[in-house]
Order: C-alpha cells, then sequence, then structure tokens
C-alpha cells in the first residue's frame, strides 16, 4: 500500500543483528542475548537463523538497564 494524499508514509525501521545492536550501545553481544533473556528486548523479525532487532527497542533496553551511578555518603 502507497503512502497518497492525505495518508501519511510508513516510518522506515531500522532492524540490526545482536552483534551491530551491541555495537551501537557499546556493550558485548552477550549483553543484548541477556537483555532478551530477561525481557527487556525481543527480537523484530529474523533473517536466516539471526535475530534481528529495531534500533529503538535495543536504546530502549540499554537505557532500562542502565546502571545507577552510587550515592555518596
Amino acid at each position: 500500500m502507497n503512502a497518497g494524499p492525505g495518508r501519511p508514509a510508513a516510518a522506515a525501521v531500522t532492524l540490526v543483528t545482536g552483534e551491530l545492536a551491541a555495537r551501537e550501545v557499546d556493550v558485548v553481544p552477550a549483553t543484548i542475548r541477556k537483555w532478551v533473556q530477561l525481557g527487556h528486548l525481543c527480537a523484530s523479525g529474523r533473517q536466516g537463523r539471526t535475530s534481528l532487532y529495531r534500533l529503538e527497542d535495543v536504546f530502549a533496553a540499554e537505557r532500562a538497564t542502565r546502571r545507577r551511578p552510587r550515592s555518596a555518603g
């Protein structure tokens, strides 16, 4: 279905492999797998046996699991 007058174009969704997702948020690929295991991240597609993730979901998982700095005192 094409976007026509009065119909917005669908936003492009960027899907990346776990390895690339890990690079984008500066973690090791095992961290991406752990986020999936813990339910912080879900695959949005597959390419053969490789899981693909939406970049926005990867960034959200990173924010949700980011360590908070310890308070002084």
